[in-house]
C-alpha cells in the first residue's frame, strides 16, 4: 500500500497499515489510492497551491464555490502568512534544589553602628572592681584581726595583774600588736589610694556621659581624700557629686550618710586611742587597749560600708545606663477619628 505526502509529495510504502503523518516532514498523507498522483518537487507544488488559493473559499458546509476539485485524499491547510514562527526555548536545567544542614548565615544579618561608640568611649584607667574588692577584704581582715590581738593583749593584762607573764608570751603579745597594727595602717592607706583613684576615673566618666566637664581639679580631688582630717569633710562630698551625676543620689543618699558618720567617729576614737597611748601606768595601759579594740572594731565597720557604697555604684554602669521599657497602657482614653482599617474588608498584606 503506497501513501503520498501532501507537503514533500514523498511515496511511503505503508505495506497494509494505513498512515496518517509523513516521516520527512510531519505533512498529511494522502488516502491510499489504486493510482497514485505524480510526485511533483516542493517548489511546483507550493507554486501550484499558492496559484489555485484565491479561486479556492471554504463555503459554511465546508464545501468548495470553485469548481475546480481537488484530487482524493487533498484538501486545502490554512497556513500562517509569513516566516515560520520562532520556536520555543526550552527552559534551562538549574540543577537540583539547593539544601542546607544548617540556616544559610549570609542574610537576614542585622548590622549595628557600633565602631564610633567605641572609638568614642575611652578606656577606664581606674583600678579594677577585682582589685578594690580585694583590698577592701584584706583591710577588714586585718582590722578584725588587729582587734582580735589587742583583745588578747588586754586578756594577758589582766592575768598580769596577780600572775607574772613568761617573757616569751609578754613579747609575742607586744610584738604581735605592733605588727598587726602596722599591716592595718599600710592597708588602710593602700585602700584610701585605690579608692581615691577609682573616684577620679567614675567622676570623669560620670560627667563625659552627661555632656559635662569636671570641675574639680584632679590635685584637688586626690588632696581632698588623701589628707588627713581633709578627707573626712570633702571625701563625702565628692561622692554626693559623682551620685548626683549619675542619677542615683536618691539611691545611695542613705548609705553615703551613714558611711560618713561612722568614719568621723572611727576618726575621733582613733585619734583618742593615740592621744592616751603614751601612758605609762597599768590602768591607763589597759585603758587604752580598749579603746584601741574599739577603735579597730569601729574602722573594721567603716570600711563595710565604704564597700556597700563602692558596690551601690557598680552595680549601674556609667557609659550605658540601664533603661527597662515596658508596655504601658493608653491612657488618653480617646481614639483616632480616622479608621486603620475599612469596614467590612480585609487589610492589606
Amino acid at each position: 500500500m503506497i501513501q503520498v505526502c501532501s507537503r514533500c509529495g514523498t511515496r511511503w510504502n505503508v505495506r497494509d497499515r494505513q498512515r496518517v503523518w509523513c516521516p520527512r516532514c510531519n505533512g498529511t498523507l494522502l488516502a491510499p489510492s489504486a493510482t497514485p498522483p505524480p510526485a511533483q518537487p516542493p517548489s511546483q507544488w507550493s507554486a501550484t497551491a499558492t496559484a489555485a488559493a484565491p479561486a479556492v473559499r471554504p463555503s459554511g458546509q465546508g464545501q468548495q464555490k470553485s469548481g475546480q476539485r481537488l484530487p482524493a485524499g487533498f484538501r486545502w491547510i490554512a497556513v500562517r502568512p509569513g516566516s515560520a514562527p520562532p520556536s520555543r526555548r526550552r527552559p534551562r536545567n538549574f540543577g537540583p534544589t539547593p539544601r542546607y544542614a544548617v540556616i544559610p548565615r549570609w542574610g537576614l544579618v542585622d548590622h549595628f553602628d557600633t565602631a564610633s561608640y567605641e572609638q568614642q568611649a575611652e578606656p577606664r584607667r581606674g583600678p579594677t572592681i577585682g582589685a578594690l574588692r580585694a583590698t577592701l577584704v584584706a583591710t577588714i581582715a586585718v582590722l578584725g584581726l588587729a582587734a582580735v590581738v589587742h583583745m588578747i593583749r588586754y586578756g594577758l593584762l589582766i592575768i598580769n595583774r596577780d600572775v607574772l607573764l613568761n617573757p616569751v608570751v609578754a613579747w609575742l603579745a607586744t610584738w604581735l600588736g605592733i605588727v598587726v597594727s602596722a599591716a592595718a595602717l599600710f592597708l588602710v592607706f593602700a585602700t584610701f589610694v585605690l579608692l581615691t583613684n577609682w573616684l577620679i576615673a567614675r567622676r570623669a566618666a560620670a560627667f563625659k556621659n552627661v555632656g559635662r566637664q569636671e570641675h574639680r581639679p584632679l590635685w584637688a580631688l586626690r588632696a581632698g581624700c588623701l589628707v588627713p582630717f581633709v578627707n573626712l569633710a570633702w571625701a563625702p562630698v565628692f561622692v554626693l557629686e559623682l551620685a548626683s551625676a549619675e542619677d542615683a543620689t536618691a539611691r545611695l543618699r542613705r548609705p553615703i550618710t551613714v558611711w560618713w558618720v561612722l568614719w568621723a567617729l572611727s576618726t575621733a576614737v582613733s585619734v583618742f586611742a593615740i592621744a592616751t597611748s603614751f601612758t605609762t601606768d597599768a590602768q591607763g595601759i589597759a585603758d587604752n587597749t580598749v579603746s584601741t579594740i574599739v577603735a579597730y572594731l569601729i574602722a573594721m565597720a567603716t570600711m563595710v560600708l565604704v564597700g556597700r557604697v563602692l558596690l551601690g555604684f557598680e552595680r549601674r554602669p556609667v557609659a550605658k545606663p540601664a533603661n527597662r521599657w515596658v508596655i504601658v497602657a493608653d491612657q488618653s482614653g480617646a481614639e483616632s477619628s480616622v479608621p486603620v482599617e475599612s469596614e467590612g474588608q480585609n487589610p492589606a498584606a
